[in-house]
């Protein structure tokens, strides 16, 4: 864990979508699309549009409560098991990971997201800017999953996938796939994207005609999972993140 903006540094303006990651009350994109919404005021002010700029002396306020900075940035490390989406809460009622890590006293929220049943690596934090790094296509971060996919794909198929696959009408990056194991009637594949399309790795995989069956995150960057069991978490120290920004040496 790491301490959290000194005093000088939040006196200096800064652009409100940041301000509102720094406080932990969601990443930098998702705090832009909640302005854009008409879900925050500053200074009694309904504010819709990009590039208004704040400090500590202004009054920002999301959904009608003040917000103030964090104390202290806190990163944390889950192993999602299956059965658990990748949200705050959930209208259907349906457990989220925040059930997982319900003994963490600051206010955390998931990077990224993980589908409803697939497991693995999962990033829970309330520094914004961390979240914008690691999900933003143009700092390609690295995020490797294992895959097992219904029969056993052709080279042909593993070209396909490492070249990049056409979704949505345009194709996605260059994927860095290894088969790792063949069963009787499957395959594993080891596939490592930078990009964070919807359900991304299902489709690409779905489109060169092996449908996936089972999908684990395993590494983000240069941190893996490690020993850490589905259900359990732990914080990320220094050197962890540094891994996850692509620091070899942390």
């Amino acid at each position: 864990m790491f301490s959290g903006m000194d005093d000088e540094q939040m006196s200096e303006k800064m652009r409100l979508q940041k301000y509102l990651a720094k406080c932990g009350i969601a990443s930098r994109r998702h705090a832009e699309q909640m302005i854009r919404d008409g879900r925050v005021r500053v200074n009694g002010h309904t504010v819709t549009e990009m590039g208004v700029t704040v400090s500590e002396h202004d009054l920002v306020e999301f959904d009608g409560k003040p917000v103030v900075p964090e104390e202290k940035p806190v990163y944390i490390m889950l192993n999602k098991p299956r059965g658990y989406v990748t949200t705050v809460s959930d209208p259907q009622g349906r457990k989220t990971v925040m059930d997982l890590v319900d003994d963490v006293p600051e206010r955390v929220y998931p990077v990224g997201r993980l589908d409803y049943d697939t497991t693995g690596l999962l990033i829970l934090t309330n520094d914004g800017d961390f979240a914008y790094h690691s999900t933003h296509p143009g700092h390609e971060v690295n995020k490797t999953y294992l895959a097992e996919v219904e029969g056993i794909p052709s080279e042909n198929a593993l070209k396909k996938l490492r070249e990049g696959i056409l979704l949505d009408g345009r194709p996605t990056s260059p994927a860095k796939v290894e088969l790792v194991e063949q069963k009787k009637h499957s395959a594993v594949l080891r596939i490592t994207i930078h990009e964070g399309r919807n359900r991304q790795v299902k489709r690409m995989c779905e489109a060169v005609g092996h449908p996936v069956k089972k999908l684990k995150r395993i590494a983000i960057g240069n941190l893996t999972l490690g020993d850490l069991k589905p259900g359990q978490w732990r914080y990320l120290s220094a050197s962890d993140i540094r891994k996850i920004k692509g620091d070899k040496n942390g």
